[in-house]
C-alpha cells in the first residue's frame, strides 16, 4: 500500500513539475551555450538561431541513456522533415561539452545531425521551469560510463522566430516527443 502511495505521489510531483513549465504565449528564454554538432563544439545562440526560423528547444535528461538515446535517433532520423518546415532543433542537458561531443557523433544517436548544447549548471532549464533533478551516484549510461551531472526534465518547446513558445511537449514517451514536435513545426509552416 506504501509502496502504491508513493508512486502516485511520484506521479502527481511529475505531472506538477511538467505544468509549471512555460507554456504557449510565454516569452522564450533567450540563451546562449556550448554546443556540438557531429563532434565539434560551437556557441549556440538561441535569438541567432530564431533569424532563420522555427526553434525546436527540447530539454532531456542525459546523453547515453535509454530514453535520450530513442529521442535524439529519432530527431536525427527526422531532420529534413524539420528541416523542410522550416524549423531547426536544439537538444539541452545538463551534459559536459565533451560527453555532447561523443553523443553529437555517434552514428545511433545524434549521427551527425542534431544539434546539442550544454547546460552543465541547469540555469538554462530552470529558465524555462523545467524540473532538474540532482545527480544520481552510482548511475552508468548505456556505455557504462557514470553519469555524474543532474538531470533535466524531458520537455519540448516549440519557439516562434518572435520569441514566444507556441507549444510545450511534454509528458509522453521519448518517440511521441519528436512526433508532436515535427507535428507542431508543420502546422506552423
Amino acid at each position: 500500500m506504501k509502496k502504491l502511495q508513493l508512486g502516485l505521489m511520484g506521479l502527481i510531483l511529475a505531472a506538477s513539475a511538467a505544468l509549471a513549465a512555460l507554456e504557449a504565449g510565454d516569452t522564450a528564454p533567450n540563451f546562449e551555450a556550448k554546443a556540438s554538432l557531429d563532434g565539434k563544439a560551437f556557441d549556440f545562440s538561441l535569438r541567432q538561431a530564431l533569424d532563420e526560423g522555427l526553434v525546436v528547444v527540447y530539454f532531456y535528461p542525459s546523453a547515453f541513456t535509454n530514453g535520450c538515446n530513442i529521442q535524439a535517433h529519432e530527431f536525427a532520423v527526422n531532420m529534413d522533415k524539420f528541416n523542410a518546415a522550416g524549423a531547426s532543433v536544439i537538444g539541452v542537458s545538463l551534459d559536459s561539452i565533451e560527453r555532447l561531443n561523443d553523443f553529437s557523433a555517434d552514428p545511433e544517436y545524434c549521427a551527425g545531425k542534431l544539434a546539442v548544447a550544454s547546460d552543465e549548471t541547469g540555469a538554462i532549464a530552470r529558465s524555462y521551469d523545467v524540473a532538474v533533478r540532482e545527480a544520481r551516484p552510482g548511475k552508468l549510461d548505456t556505455r557504462g560510463v557514470e553519469v555524474d551531472h543532474g538531470f533535466a526534465e524531458r520537455l519540448t518547446f516549440i519557439v516562434t522566430p518572435d520569441g514566444k513558445i507556441a507549444e510545450t511537449i511534454g509528458g509522453v514517451s521519448p518517440m511521441e516527443n519528436v512526433q508532436k514536435s515535427l507535428e507542431a513545426v508543420q502546422r506552423y509552416q
